[in-house]
């Protein structure tokens, strides 16, 4: 090869830049050749050997080739820069061109690939049991900033023919500008290290944020945002800083307690509510659950009326039993036996301030199951049984006249005649 070469130098000595030329156009298609040998042939035995593996549709695996395929391209630039010297009488300036810009083009190809790494290691952090509650991707696009940060500098240095030192010297003065050019770069890691120094947001977590319209899962935390998945299937992205100024629900707690609260009130009718005879005390005396509330209240309300008696009081000064305050011992006892309700939290039965909607019988207690369907059921169940059962008691529900039962409905069409 040399000795051709060496023929063909002499055979256009009186051309010496046809030469020039020749030995150019070799070295784009020695160039050309070893990018074709690369791409066709290395890279699609790689990619048939990694489909004979489990799994090969993985995005591991596609990763994987990319990262390949990236460093692949570094091989005809550096047969371009150092085959640059190669080219007879080729100016200094030129080559120094030729070189630079392969130079440039390596480190640009080298960058992309380390980003791609790291995809790779963000694919293989998501399969440990606790990614979700330690998510790394918004540190990983941190650093992906980083290197082409850096990757600029170098790239910028290598084409001036400077030294990389130079520029970074020169940053000091542009400290003001790039603050304020990665302003919100610098605001979302602060807000992300906050948010998972203290915990405050996991992929999986149910969140609900009404000044951003979000209400659902989180299904990504980032750099810069968060995604919410709300329940209505809409994807709400919300900007990580927004996370820490203003305020949020998060329900994780719920979800780790494993009780879900009710809190519902049944708005009775205030003349509804009377003192029971003993005749109507005997029939309630077959409720199981009141049993022990009954025994315990003719026992109080005898004694104070034996001592009202021993005092000569008129018998209108007697306590008695009201329909009202049977039934909410009845619903206490019907919560305190219900399967579906957490016994280990808070549960009352209680009454809040009477108003123009009636006297509120409020529920407040917990369901042991935390899922959204079975939450309702039970709720649902229970107060289905709690209106129905409320005659029973003589009390009514109180709501605004529905029934027209009584009233003479008349068409239109018969008024105008």
């Amino acid at each position: 090869m040399i000795e051709w070469l060496d023929t063909l130098q002499e055979a256009l000595k009186p051309y010496p830049w046809a030469y020039s030329a020749i030995v150019a156009g070799v070295l784009i298609l020695v160039a050309f050749l070893v990018n074709w040998i690369t791409k066709r042939i290395l890279l699609r035995g790689l990619q048939r050997l990694l489909s004979t593996l489990p799994a090969h549709d993985s995005a591991e695996n596609k990763v994987r080739l990319a990262i390949i395929s990236r460093l692949a391209n570094i091989v005809p630039a550096l047969v371009l820069a150092y085959g640059a010297a190669a080219i007879p009488d080729v100016h200094e300036p030129l080559e120094i061109v030729i070189r630079n810009v392969c130079s440039a083009f390596i480190v640009l190809t080298v960058s992309l690939a380390l980003a791609k790494i790291l995809d790779l290691v963000e694919i293989t952090y998501s399969r440990r049991p606790d990614a979700a509650a330690k998510p790394i991707k918004g540190y990983l696009q941190l650093l992906k900033i980083f290197i082409f940060a850096v990757a600029v500098i170098l790239i910028v240095a290598t084409l001036i023919n400077r030294n990389p030192l130079i520029l970074l010297s020169g940053l000091g003065a542009m400290a003001a500008v790039l603050m304020l050019i990665f302003q919100d770069t610098i605001l979302s890691v602060v807000a992300g290290v906050q948010l998972g120094t203290n915990d405050m947001v996991r992929i999986g977590d149910w969140i609900e944020m009404p000044s951003q319209n979000a209400d659902g899962d989180v299904i990504e935390v980032a750099l810069h945002t968060v995604k919410v998945r709300n329940w209505d299937k809409t994807i709400t992205t919300i900007p990580v800083r927004k996370l820490i100024t203003d305020s949020f629900k998060n329900w994780r707690g719920m979800q780790e307690t494993g009780g879900r609260r009710i809190k519902r009130a049944l708005y009775l009718d205030q003349r509804s509510v009377r003192f029971l005879d003993d005749a109507e005390i005997r029939r309630l005396e077959d409720f199981v659950l009141l049993d022990d509330y009954l025994e315990h209240k003719k026992k109080e309300l005898a004694d104070w009326n034996a001592e009202l008696a021993r005092r000569g009081a008129k018998p209108i000064n007697e306590r008695r039993v009201t329909n009202l305050g049977t039934f909410r011992a009845y619903v206490e006892q019907y919560l305190r036996n219900h399967p579906g309700i957490h016994q280990e939290m808070t549960l009352l039965v209680r009454q809040l301030q009477p108003g123009a909607t009636g006297i509120p019988l409020e529920v407040y207690c917990f369901t042991n199951d935390t899922r959204w369907a079975v939450y309702e059921k039970i709720q649902s169940d229970i107060f289905d049984h709690l209106l129905a059962i409320l005659p029973v008691f003589d009390l009514r529900v109180f709501q605004q006249c529905s029934d027209t039962s009584g009233m003479v409905v008349t068409s239109p069409a018969l008024i105008s005649k």
